[in-house]
């Protein structure tokens, strides 16, 4: 399996493998041992689909089979496949039963070619309809969707658990909901129930994906879900630590905000898609707020949550954005203190409202805007990295480094304002003897590189809340 994208993709991979596993194939480390090479691909921007075509393309070196899954893979199908005959396209329909369409594979039996389609046509608009028409059974809810049977493709202490897929905004950049469909949210009782399972694999922080948790629970006629949801999850025995990723501000509810700010075992952690600032430039976006709705939703986690982490992706060189959208863009950036920021160029998409847009900007001056406001974010994000120094916080060990020059030994983790994948790390020194991995240690923050936090231990003895961060750390153990 070779899974690109993001933390969504990586479900679906485990998800795929457990379903071969049960129809008998075995996974293999090294594709030179494979007869068969699934590669999950990412459609979301253009570098991302090269980075797909990429990987499909170096999977046939291997002389196995390629078979080309994932996003691209069902929103290009047959066009997918016309490019890249080295390969097999399944879309996501083909998920249900693909051991079968793997056996038809390496016998050379024929396959129907995956045409795509609009996968938002496949459920009724509404919410409510939605509902109706599931229960009915009268659509897949998650196409081959079977988490009973997902395997995990890695050891570590940290986990994706899917909330829902699809999503019914309109972003006029974005392609997503045409190829995942419109959102579908699962039930709670069957997240839980795969938070006890993944908490039984070893698993000790979940990340909560889809794509917008904000929309969770909506098609199921309570859009308080997730509150009511995360002290749960947050319960289940082995779990330490419960993070939410993909909020869309627009939809973040005061009670939503006040749950993730405030339940013991959620990481006071928002990760929010802001994607610009300037207002008119948001509105061509078909998205809502600015600079001052913005810094007031992160004022308001602050209030709550001191020590709250903050990430964000940002789109610039979208059409029509002029210097003084820009120059808002990096006002609202200075003044919001993230912890973390994606910058990405504006990229032409099929399927979008975007693509005919007037006032598109060149690549270069695209290109130009992405560096200077990259320059900027990495500044911003080290002098809050900065600001963290003399704090506490609670780290959750992933790797273990090896002795420390002062005693004890010395590990590589992450605290609760930092993302697994890409919010930096915190090293910490002096850990006891004996910790392992997905151990939570209390640490005091000495130093930085860049976003990284260097941190030693703080003795038992001495293990409180110090003033800087009182009322923003969570229990430890």
């Amino acid at each position: 399996m070779v899974t690109l994208g993001c933390a969504r993709n990586e479900v679906d991979s485990e998800e795929l493998a457990g379903r071969l596993a049960a129809d008998g194939y075995q996974l293999v480390e090294d594709a030179a041992d494979a007869d068969a090479v699934l590669v999950n691909t990412c459609g979301f921007i253009e570098s991302a689909k090269k980075d797909s075509v990429d990987a499909i393309l170096a999977a046939t070196d291997s002389g196995a089979q390629v078979v080309a899954v994932g996003c691209m893979a069902e929103r290009y199908g047959s066009e997918l496949a016309g490019a890249l005959p080295e390969a097999t396209v399944l879309g996501f329909d083909d998920y249900a039963a693909v051991g079968d369409r793997l056996d038809d594979v390496l016998a050379g039996r024929p396959l129907v070619p995956h045409t795509p389609r609009d996968r938002r046509t496949l459920l009724p608009i509404s919410p409510v309809e939605r509902t109706a028409a599931l229960t009915a059974d009268a659509a897949p809810a998650i196409p081959g969707h079977d988490w009973l049977r997902r395997t995990r493709l890695s050891s570590g202490p940290v986990a994706a658990l899917k909330l829902a897929s699809g999503c019914d905004r309109r972003c006029s950049f974005c392609a997503i909901p045409t190829f995942r469909g419109a959102f579908v949210s699962r039930t709670p009782g069957e997240v839980l129930a795969e938070a006890q399972w993944l908490a039984g694999q070893g698993v000790r922080e979940l990340v909560l994906v889809s794509e917008n948790s904000t929309s969770y629970g909506k098609d199921l006629g309570d859009l308080r879900s997730l509150e009511k949801l995360l002290p749960h999850l947050a319960a289940v025995e082995g779990i330490a630590r419960v993070r939410v990723a993909y909020l869309q501000p627009a939809e973040l509810r005061p009670g939503l905000l006040e749950a993730i700010a405030g339940t013991e075992g959620v990481s006071p952690y928002f990760d929010l898609s802001f994607q610009h600032a300037s207002p008119t430039l948001l509105r061509r976006m078909r998205r809502f707020g600015g600079t001052e709705d913005f810094l007031r939703i992160i004022e308001r986690a602050r209030e709550l949550a001191p020590a709250a982490g903050f990430r964000t992706n940002v789109i610039v060189g979208f059409p029509g954005e002029t210097e003084d959208d820009v120059a808002e863009l990096e006002r609202f950036l200075t003044e919001g203190r993230l912890d973390a920021v994606g910058v990405f160029g504006y990229s032409d998409e099929e399927g979008t409202e975007a693509l005919g847009m007037a006032g598109k900007l060149s690549q270069t001056e695209i290109d130009a805007r992405v560096a200077r406001v990259t320059d900027l974010v990495e500044e911003l994000t080290a002098q809050r990295a900065e600001e963290r120094i003399g704090s506490r916080v609670a780290v959750l060990l992933t790797e273990r480094v090896g002795p420390h020059p002062d005693g004890g030994d010395e590990w590589v983790g992450h605290a609760e304002h930092q993302d697994p994948d890409s919010d930096g790390t915190t090293t910490v020194g002096g850990v006891p003897d004996g910790a392992v991995v997905g151990q939570v240690v209390t640490a005091q923050v000495v130093g930085t590189e860049g976003v990284d936090l260097l941190a030693h231990v703080v003795p038992a003895a001495t293990d409180a809340p110090s003033p800087v961060l009182a009322g923003a750390v969570r229990s430890v153990t």
